[in-house]
C-alpha cells in the first residue's frame, strides 16, 4: 500500500464518516462533507455546530475514527483512520477553514458562537481494497 496514493485518493472523496463515542460507550457514526483542510494523513479539519451532540461527545471522550470509501462498479476501497478529535473554537482556526457560503448555516458569520472546528489527528489506519486489508501507522 502506498500512503501517498491513499492520501491523494482521500482528497478526491466527497463524503467522510466521523465516529464518536457516546456516554454509554457506544460508537456513533455521522456522514460529513469531506474535510475542509488536511495535512497529509495526519490532520483533518471539519466545520460543525458547537451545539451539536457530536461536539459534546468529543469533549467528553476524544477517541474517534474517520472513514472514507468509494464503491465503483467492480472495486470497493475503504480507509479508516483512528485517533483523537479536538473541538476548536479559537478564531484563528475558525478563520482558516471558513468558506463564504457558511453564512447559510452560521448567521453571525465566522464569529458565530455556534460555529466551531473539529480537528482529527490520526494515529493509525486500516486500508481495504480487493478483499485485502492492511493496517498502518501514521507518523
Amino acid at each position: 500500500m502506498d500512503l501517498k496514493k491513499t492520501e491523494s485518493w482521500i482528497g478526491k472523496q466527497k463524503v467522510c464518516f466521523i465516529c464518536s463515542v457516546d456516554d454509554e460507550n457506544y460508537p456513533n457514526v455521522k456522514a460529513m462533507l469531506s474535510p475542509r483542510k488536511r495535512n497529509g494523513l495526519k490532520e483533518f479539519y471539519f466545520s460543525t455546530n458547537t451545539s451539536s451532540m457530536r461536539v459534546a461527545q468529543y469533549r467528553n471522550n476524544p477517541n474517534a475514527s474517520i472513514y472514507f470509501y468509494h464503491k465503483g462498479l467492480i472495486k470497493y476501497v475503504g480507509v479508516m483512520l483512528k485517533g483523537k478529535m479536538e473541538v476548536l473554537t479559537d478564531q484563528e482556526t475558525k478563520n482558516m477553514i471558513w468558506e463564504k457560503g457558511d453564512t447559510m448555516f452560521y448567521k453571525k458569520g465566522v464569529i458565530d458562537p455556534d460555529y466551531c472546528v473539529l480537528k482529527f489527528t490520526a494515529a493509525s489506519g486500516r486500508y481495504y481494497c480487493d478483499l485485502k486489508t492492511e493496517s498502518f501507522d501514521i507518523e
